[in-house]
């Protein structure tokens, strides 16, 4: 089964944007994974569009109505298999990591709902058991560049995707760890050179050099990764 990424946005033209580009880009040419773009502003029932209103107890700002969120996610439900969570994108969510990225991987799909305005009124999300998922501790226009960032971490994954599995399993984060420094040819640039190790051709030597600099990278750079990684994390 081909992994499908189907998209709630009031933007359907940001898609597939990027995602067309390049390992993500090739692959949903070559079919190893689909993506649909629905049109929220479609499930309006008023002749001007209408999605949002006021919130309620006051506030800056609108809401994406409960009615119109969830009879977009109804409509999407209808063509996907069964097993595909539907997400929202949202500051408040769940950090996305690489484990949830791979978990995505091993469904079928998901749907993705991409919030406008000052968010999509809770009931909806209760009323459809919507999980909710951040990608960084920062606040975006809307959910459409949350979605990408999230479908591209997804389908580089699947088979087939980016053709070396053995680079997916040394990338930051596949073991708990920042990635190790890359170096290539020339050898000598503007007087800084290649560690001699990498070019020794001890294979054992060579691991042992990077694993050290990924975990002094991560000491250094990502202290909360390392706590986890070592083990002392509250």
């Amino acid at each position: 089964m081909v992994w499908r990424a189907e998209v709630l946005t009031l933007f359907p033209e940001m898609f597939p944007g990027p995602l067309g580009l390049s390992l993500a880009g090739r692959a949903l040419k070559d079919g190893l994974w689909s993506l649909g773009a629905r049109d929220i502003r479609n499930f309006a029932t008023d002749k001007h569009g209408s999605v949002d209103d006021t919130p309620a107890g006051g506030g800056a700002g609108m809401v994406m109505r409960p009615d119109i969120a969830t009879a977009a996610i109804d409509a999407a439900r209808e063509h996907m298999p069964d097993g595909a969570p539907t997400l929202y994108l949202s500051p408040r969510g769940a950090p996305l990591t690489q484990a949830k990225a791979q978990e995505l991987g091993r469904t079928p799909g998901a749907i993705l709902l991409c919030g406008r305005f000052e968010g999509v009124d809770q009931r909806a999300l209760d009323a459809r058991s919507v999980e909710e998922i951040s990608i960084g501790d920062y606040v975006l226009s809307g959910g459409e560049l949350a979605a990408m960032v999230l479908i591209d971490t997804v389908v580089r994954q699947l088979p087939g995707v980016t053709g070396n599995e053995v680079s997916l399993e040394e990338e930051s984060f596949a073991n708990g760890l920042l990635e190790y420094p890359h170096y290539t040819r020339p050898r000598d640039f503007e007087g800084r050179k290649i560690p001699e190790v990498l070019l020794s051709g001890d294979h054992k030597k060579i691991a042992e050099w990077r694993r050290e600099e990924a975990e002094k990278l991560t000491r250094a750079r990502r202290p909360d990764l390392w706590a986890r990684h070592s083990g002392n994390a509250k």
